[in-house]
């Protein structure tokens, strides 16, 4: 049986990787018209640096739970 805190982890974990795959998929729809434009693939890395601010977060977030 898993515990209340790894139950927790793993929601989280999963839910930011998710938004992370939604974000994506948003600026794909949006911006890729049969091929990603320049403001589509700063919109990419804009999802990346802001996916990699939020894991970072969560980590420290976790870290301080125990």
């Amino acid at each position: 049986m898993v515990d209340q805190e790894t139950r927790r982890e793993i929601l989280v974990g999963a839910g930011s990787v998710g938004l992370f795959i939604a974000l994506l998929v948003g600026v794909g729809m949006t911006y890729g018209n049969g091929g990603l434009t320049q403001t589509g693939a700063l919109a990419v890395v804009g999802v990346i640096v802001l996916f990699v601010l939020l894991m970072s977060g969560v980590g420290i977030w976790m870290s301080r739970q125990y």
